[in-house]
């Protein structure tokens, strides 16, 4: 029989694989095992290996007591149980496909699947099982899954959600809250809990922050403040709980497109904006000037430019070239004191150490990047041109050491950290377009799963399964996306809490996502009834 996850391995018999050691995230070489092993605060279990279906592995009880591995989105599966099977005795492998079929409904499904595939029953030395199926079974209920975006300004018509954001204790299990943000300026904090269709919505918050469009916002690390970057070329700072403004941070010459805060402390926090440049900001500064308007502490001007770039000679033009504005930023959390940009021109990343920050002036040159990606991979697929980046996450769990960026070419492409080059893995669907610079990428809580935007008349947003990104052996596998379908417009801005997934799109609704097989099932069975009640994948 396979050993526990709490008996110590014995020796292997002829024919049977030796038991994993005690070590995660460790790879194959020429240094002995005992000086690479990393220690770890749990058992593993021997995972199963991932060959062909019908191979055959014996067991080391002899010929007598073989049996049927089954993997399964139980808790008791990949724990080492096993079931009893036909009377010849064979041992085979389900392939992962069949675990849709076998799988338990709703919440638990998925939070027991996550669970799972967060990398350490796997790790990354070994291929991803493919989990495209209950990306299929993700749901949408169109009486409690619906949530609309009224203007008090308009008469409480339904304005465009430009973002949103899941609280950080919403990623891990907590309370679901979503900040939403609107064209109207305002933010709507939502409770999108699992709730009947006929129960009525938890009251929401809705702050009056800006009086212009509000691109982008980003919860603090504590959940006590919101972040707004917004059109009138102002970022402020909310408290959700008294629904008030704390501070407004002016140093922006144009539109505030997106904002970050720094996940080791939470003062200081970083904007991006349509003039090109990246202000850094820290709260503690409002304490010693007595007042609720900030200035930068530094700023990073033509951020996206080459600064080794010559200078025209002759003549200055008589029309100033159009600067490549900051589309996204983000603070790798595997990188400490660094800050990644990407820009409205190219598909290059940059890199800046936030420790070499000093004053431009005579005696200090303009701030040098850190390192940039050596080529664009947006020239890569036949375009004569490059295209801009319209949004980056980073990856964790299984796709740890992964930058992944939405382009205006319609493709997800992928970079490597620290050094930002560009892999050939990338992800794109015959249907998916991404010409526009609102649409948004999100990252999964358990690291296996990305969420795009979509631009169209149809409402399409497109999730991926991304848990090979960081595997040399997949680079040139194709992944095939899952579309989902259900709103109308543009899908811009998108985010994942634990077990639901929301969308936003320029018809004024916001849509919640979850896993449900059941529903799903009965969904493709009797389409035309279900249609009125539910919007499901592809």
């Amino acid at each position: 029989m396979l050993p526990s996850p709490s008996s110590s391995p014995a020796a292997p018999h002829r024919g049977q694989r030796e038991t994993l050691h005690n070590q995660t995230n460790t790879y194959a070489c020429s240094t002995p095992t005992s000086k690479r092993q990393i220690k770890a605060d749990f058992s593993l279990p021997t995972p199963p290996k991932f060959e062909d279906a019908s191979k055959r592995v014996r067991s080391s009880d002899g010929p007598s007591s073989r049996k049927r591995i089954r993997l399964s989105l139980h808790t008791d599966a990949l724990s080492g149980e096993s079931e009893d099977e036909s009377e010849d005795g064979d041992v085979k492998m389900e392939g992962i496909e069949m675990l849709r079929f076998r799988a338990r409904t709703s919440v638990s499904y998925c939070r027991n699947w996550q669970t799972r595939i967060s990398g350490h029953t796997f790790g990354r030395g070994l291929p991803q099982p493919n989990t495209r199926q209950i990306l299929r079974s993700f749901v949408s209920s169109s009486k409690a899954d619906l949530f609309k975006c009224e203007a008090r300004e308009t008469g409480y018509a339904l304005t465009i959600p430009y973002g949103c954001a899941y609280s950080h204790g919403a990623k891990h299990g907590g309370e679901p809250l979503l900040a939403v943000s609107t064209e109207a300026g305002s933010v709507h904090i939502l409770n999108t809990r699992n709730r009947s269709d006929w129960e009525s919505e938890s009251s929401r918050t809705t702050i009056h922050a800006h009086q212009n469009g509000i691109f982008d916002v980003k919860w603090n690390k504590l959940d006590t403040l919101l972040a707004t970057a917004s059109g009138d070329q102002s970022t402020r700072i909310l408290c959700p709980r008294t629904s008030s403004c704390l501070h407004t941070l002016l140093g922006h010459s144009s539109t505030v497109k997106c904002v970050a805060w720094d996940p080791i402390h939470q003062d200081l926090l970083s904007t991006g904006g349509r003039d090109g440049s990246i202000c850094l900001w820290d709260l503690r500064v409002a304490e010693s000037r007595n007042g609720d308007i900030l200035a930068p502490i530094f700023k990073i001007d033509n951020a996206q430019r080459d600064a080794n770039e010559r200078k025209a000679r002759g003549r200055k033009p008589k029309m100033q070239p159009i600067l490549p504005s900051i589309t996204s930023i983000l603070y790798p959390e595997s990188e400490p004191y660094q800050l990644i940009s990407s820009g409205s021109a190219e598909g290059k990343l940059k890199s800046w150490d936030l420790r070499q920050c000093h004053a431009s002036d005579s005696k200090h040159p303009p701030m040098q990047y850190l390192c940039s990606s050596p080529s664009d991979p947006t020239t890569s697929h036949g375009s004569s041109r490059s295209r801009g980046i319209t949004s980056i996450a980073e990856g964790h769990g299984p796709s740890a050491g992964i930058i992944f960026a939405v382009g205006t070419d319609s493709r997800i492409h992928t970079y490597t950290l620290p050094s930002l080059t560009p892999q050939l893995t990338n992800y794109t669907k015959e249907t998916m377009s991404t010409t526009s610079f609102y649409i948004r990428t999100a990252i999964s809580p358990c690291g296996r799963w990305l969420a795009c935007g979509g631009t169209g008349p149809k409402g399409k947003a497109f999730l991926y399964d991304v848990g090979n990104a960081a595997r040399p052996s997949q680079s040139q596998s194709p992944v095939e996306g899952v579309e989902l379908t259900g709103q109308l417009g543009e899908v811009g801005a998108v985010d994942w809490a634990e077990d639901m997934l929301a969308t936003c799109a320029d018809d004024g609704t916001v849509r919640v996502w979850r896993a449900n097989v059941e529903v799903e099932r009965q969904c493709r069975e009797q389409p035309e009834d279900k249609r009125w009640d539910w919007c499901w994948a592809e």
